[in-house]
């Protein structure tokens, strides 16, 4: 008589449930090596955005922010950050196609009006750090290149240039938002010699002149993670500049975020896509 064996009959109706289901795909996988916290935040996103493009977008979300490349996983966490806080402060948020034209990251729209972001992250490395500047003219920054404030100012300013003639073609309003994990631009290195000090109004300054001349940009937001902030040295304050600064111990937040708006932009945000945007801070 045959010996009968239940945990063999399971392991083998578990097999043809896994046949006829299909195979597991990659996004799902990888989704199960974040962590908690990542992984709540994608789970909101997948949830809001229904549409296949989101998706889309979202399922390679999840390799980028699993992926051994430092900048390829910041530039991931900068668009998971930005888009979940969006929603959270009222915005209907769509993730944008892939192409190989230059195109915004998101559609976010408040009742019939809407606006796009941009999301980029700025890390930089090691050898990056020793080129030469290029592309920046002489009057946007007054002082010694060997501060590395100033040169982490030149770089915000040529990112922000190099991005306005990307996103020219727009004719609704576009926010750039400019994630800085390091301010030192060294990339994914394990240690960093001392800390970089930023005049935060010098570069709020610098930052309106810019926008001035290029129309495109509605407004740019500049997350800081670990600057320390210069103190004061001046009482006036520009209107079209928001800045939130936080204490050092606090981790889990920016430093320092920056919203300047661009006075002269061709398209100006609402002041109800405005007042969602300064909720970001």
């Amino acid at each position: 008589m045959a010996r009968f064996r239940p945990r063999k009959t399971f392991r083998l109706a578990t097999t043809l449930r896994d046949e006829r289901s299909g195979p597991v795909p990659a996004w799902k996988r990888e989704e199960q090596g974040l962590s908690r916290h990542l992984h709540d935040r994608w789970s909101t996103l997948r949830h809001h955005c229904a549409d296949s493009s989101s998706h889309l977008r979202l399922n390679r979300l999840v390799r980028r922010l699993t992926h051994y490349d430092y900048g390829v996983r910041e530039s991931a966490l900068a668009e998971l950050e930005l888009a979940t806080q969006l929603i959270r402060t009222g915005a209907h948020v769509t993730f944008l196609p892939e192409s190989q034209a230059r195109t915004a990251d998101l559609e976010c729209r408040l009742g019939p009006e809407r606006f796009f972001v941009e999301i980029t992250s700025m890390v930089g490395s090691a050898e990056r750090q020793r080129l030469p500047l290029r592309g920046l003219e002489l009057d946007e920054v007054v002082g010694e290149e060997e501060d590395r404030g100033v040169i982490l100012t030149h770089r915000i300013l040529a990112r922000i240039r190099q991005k306005a003639k990307q996103l020219a073609d727009y004719g609704d309003p576009v926010v750039l938002s400019i994630s800085i994990p390091r301010a030192d631009l060294q990339g994914d290195t394990p240690s960093r010699p001392e800390p970089i000090w930023l005049d935060l109004k010098l570069l709020a300054g610098f930052v309106t002149v810019l926008l001035t001349r290029v129309s495109t940009l509605s407004a740019v937001l500049i997350s800081l993670w670990d600057v320390e902030p210069l103190p004061s040295r001046s009482a006036v304050k520009l209107t079209n500049v928001e800045l939130i600064e936080r204490p050092k111990q606090q981790k889990t937040q920016p430093r320092v975020r920056m919203l300047v708006l661009n006075p002269s932009a061709s398209a100006s945000l609402s002041e109800s896509h405005e007042s969602l945007i300064r909720q970001t801070l």
